[in-house]
């Protein structure tokens, strides 16, 4: 079956993120856009994936959590999980690796950690925002250790894509990669190549998705098999960008 997804995509808690941009907003649009399979990935942390969590199964869609995590050397990485506790563990040992740098919301940005209604549960005053202690490799062998799937996230973007930053992809443990457009496979190492809307706002949700052949089953439980997700995206059964 084909499912239309969307991996890459931000909340209030994201400090570049808008705060109307809630786990509840985002997973309203994503079904009203025709998304199935929607990830939330906030930068380093997952601390709004337990109300994404919510929010998704309210609205229906299968949801994924985890975050865009930035590298010592600037590379955005999109580290995914099934599982809710796994990724919020991961976060933990992300936010353990993020430099205690002067936080200041008017400069930086809110970071905002709320409930599937929307209420204000927390303003963490670690700026999620800073690259991490962990270099590209590190990064992606413990996320890949984790049992994450790993995409190196818009690769051909002139800041904080694997090709800006580091010169090239180097070889890793990738499900795939995420590219904003068309890349040779040489740039992509041979990877399968997905989009991702890397939604910050509302009116971004949905508008880079991509369409994947599922087996049935894929989403026993409204859960992901990540097996599945893992077969499909290295087998590349891929769609390109998908119209919902």
């Amino acid at each position: 079956m084909l499912v239309a997804c969307d991996l890459h995509n931000h909340s209030c808690l994201s400090p570049c993120g808008s705060l109307e941009q809630s786990p509840a907003v985002l997973a309203r649009l994503a079904r009203e856009r025709g998304l199935g399979l929607v990830a939330l990935t906030d930068h380093n942390t997952a601390l709004n994936a337990p109300a994404f969590a919510e929010c998704a199964r309210r609205e229906g869609i299968v949801a994924m959590f985890g975050m865009e995590a930035t590298s010592a050397e600037e590379v955005h990485v999109l580290c995914l999980f099934s599982a809710l506790d796994v990724a919020l563990d991961f976060g933990r040992f992300l936010a353990a690796r993020l430099p205690r740098l002067p936080y200041d919301p008017a400069k930086l940005g809110d970071q905002v950690v709320v409930d599937a209604d929307e209420n204000v549960l927390d303003l963490p005053e670690l700026y999620f925002g800073a690259a991490l202690e962990l270099g590209f490799d590190e990064l992606c062998t413990a996320a890949s250790g984790r049992g994450a799937l790993v995409v190196p996230a818009h690769i051909d973007r002139p800041m904080f894509g694997a090709i800006s930053q580091l010169g090239f992809l180097p070889e890793g443990p990738f499900a795939a990669v995420e590219a904003v457009r068309p890349v040779s496979p040489s740039a992509s190492r041979g990877h399968t190549v997905i989009t991702g809307s890397d939604a910050h706002y509302p009116e971004h949700v949905g508008r880079r998705p991509f369409g994947l052949e599922l087996p049935e089953g894929w989403d026993a439980g409204g859960s992901v098999d990540l097996d599945a997700l893992r077969d499909a995206l290295e087998a590349g059964r891929v769609r390109p960008t998908f119209s919902p």
